[in-house]
């Protein structure tokens, strides 16, 4: 059996699990990676929202990366929540230090309960030193508006210069997702920023069911741990998750938002 690669996520606990580290686990999975984490904060939720946050100390968080890579090779890294200003110096630290490759960083900030999950300053030191440490940048439109301190909102003319702002704090590439925006199909955006390329999939079912943000982040980097160049690794993970959202592999286990089966095989 050929070794799997691994991916590392440094990111949020869902006790519902379907977002963050989560999520992410099941994605590396679905796709052949082999995935470890390092948890940031730790949530209680359900598919109604989140009730509590507790965040971790950094030290904590630096220890469990520095550990992970001192036994493992590590080919991608997804980075989701990280809380506070000093759990994000920690992990820009650990990224410098080991120097991690495949660095896609899901910007969470707003969870979509409206609830804060990235304080202010935090947000500066995201802005300031992760994203230029990044090869790519996932914000949706409204996580775009803080990177970029840009009023809201944004409209579908407006993206790729919006996308090219991203790039311009220091990341290599930025996929803009605009999947909130009214219409038929979910159009996305990356850019290199040299160029940009267009991407939509038809959108599927009634609404966006828990997790979506962290589903594609985490399937990216594990298609670019897989050996994929950048524009394919995010063309098969907007074709993962899109599989995912047919009503076939929507669960709905609660009273909230509907849940990603997220394994390539429907449930018996």
């Amino acid at each position: 059996m050929q070794t799997p690669p691994v991916v590392l996520t440094i990111a949020g606990s869902d006790s519902s699990a379907g977002a963050g580290i989560q999520a992410d686990l099941k994605t590396f999975s679905a796709l052949g990676a082999y995935g470890i984490s390092a948890i940031t904060t730790i949530t209680a939720q359900n598919t109604q929202g989140i009730t509590a946050v507790h965040q971790l100390p950094a030290e904590i968080i630096q220890a469990q990366i520095d550990t992970l890579c001192s036994d493992f090779e590590i080919a991608a890294v997804k980075i989701g929540a990280l809380g506070d200003e000093a759990s994000v110096n920690a992990v820009i630290d650990a990224l410098k230090q080991h120097k991690l490759p495949n660095i896609v960083l899901d910007p969470v900030i707003i969870a979509s309960s409206g609830k804060r999950l990235l304080s202010l300053p935090a947000l500066a030191a995201l802005r300031e030193k992760l994203v230029p440490l990044t090869d790519l940048v996932t914000p949706n439109l409204d996580e775009a508006c803080a990177l970029i301190a840009h009023p809201p909102p944004i409209n579908r003319k407006m993206m790729p210069e919006v996308a090219r702002k991203i790039c311009a704090l220091g990341a290599k590439a930025c996929l803009l997702k605009g999947g909130h925006l009214s219409g038929e199909d979910a159009l996305d955006i990356l850019d290199t920023g040299q160029e940009h390329h267009f991407l939509s999939i038809k959108k599927e079912g009634h609404s966006s069911p828990h997790g979506t943000g962290c589903t594609l982040s985490s399937a990216i980097a594990a298609h670019l741990a897989l050996g994929y160049a950048l524009y394919d690794a995010v063309s098969l993970s907007k074709r993962y998750l899109s599989s995912r959202l047919k009503p076939g592999h929507r669960l709905i286990l609660g009273e909230g938002l509907d849940l990603l089966h997220h394994s390539k095989d429907l449930p018996k």
